[in-house]
């Protein structure tokens, strides 16, 4: 961390990967364990990361408390996928918030995982121990539109973001081949495979939103290839979410 002032308030630097997998993700590797994950944090220097497997969060206080025991900070998310198959990733500072979204996820999520056509999707605790195995079809839409899910996220006190924006599938851009008017997403991610720059130049409509970049990480060696530095008093959701905004000295920068 670097302790820097902006204007008259004093800031430090976070580094961020916002959107790592577990091993609940049926694409996630089955090795994406949390002590693994936060091992692997650690060594690439991230201040905090944040757990976002697709349409569940049952693998994030696992993930914490691994995270509690060697420094780095874990944010509870999900990546919830839309009617349209848009992923968006949802950010919560509170378990009980995040925890009540889920269960809003689940009753507009059908189906039953094939793990042999899709892969396993384990429920694990603190210790890398699977604690079960969750039957539901993950990898699933539901039947919530992306305002729908936009909403429902910050009802409940938690950040939206468009997910991976640059890809042809799963993005809101790639599924709906524009951004909805007054859709009020909070960011849009830039997945690794493309650059910023050529992103915004490839796609225009993107330099309306403040936009981030993490690694999306189904395995362990991609975590914190790509990155956000959050400049913010602490790494509460409240000062991520001013950082997007630029607001009161806070800024977030893309790598």
């Amino acid at each position: 961390m670097i302790l820097v002032f902006a204007g008259s308030v004093m800031v430090d630097q976070f580094k961020g990967d916002l959107h790592i997998h577990t091993c609940l993700s049926p694409c996630g590797d089955n090795n994406m364990l949390p002590t693994l994950i936060v091992g692997q944090a650690k060594k690439k220097n991230l201040d905090v990361i944040a757990i976002c497997d697709h349409n569940s969060a049952e693998n994030v206080p696992a993930v914490k408390k691994a995270g509690e025991r060697v420094g780095v900070v874990v944010i509870g998310g999900i990546e919830i996928t839309s009617q349209e198959e848009v992923h968006v990733l949802a950010l919560f500072e509170n378990d009980a918030d995040l925890l009540r979204v889920q269960d809003i996820v689940y009753k507009h999520l059908s189906g039953v995982n094939d793990q042999d056509y899709f892969g396993e999707q384990l429920v694990v605790d603190e210790n890398d121990s699977i604690m079960g195995i969750n039957d539901r079809l993950l990898i699933g839409a539901t039947t919530l539109l992306i305002e729908q899910i936009v909403d429902i996220v910050h009802k409940s006190g938690g950040i939206a973001i468009a997910s991976h924006v640059d890809r042809e599938a799963f993005s809101i851009i790639g599924q709906l081949g524009f951004i909805p008017d007054g859709l009020n997403i909070d960011a849009l991610e830039v997945s690794p495979r493309n650059p910023v720059k050529e992103v915004k130049a490839r796609l225009p409509q993107v330099n309306d939103f403040p936009i981030v970049r993490f690694s999306d990480a189904h395995y362990l060696e991609d975590i914190g290839e790509t990155y956000t530095s959050f400049f913010t008093e602490n790494l509460s959701v409240d000062e991520l979410s001013k950082a997007l905004l630029n607001r009161d000295g806070r800024k977030a920068v893309t790598h």
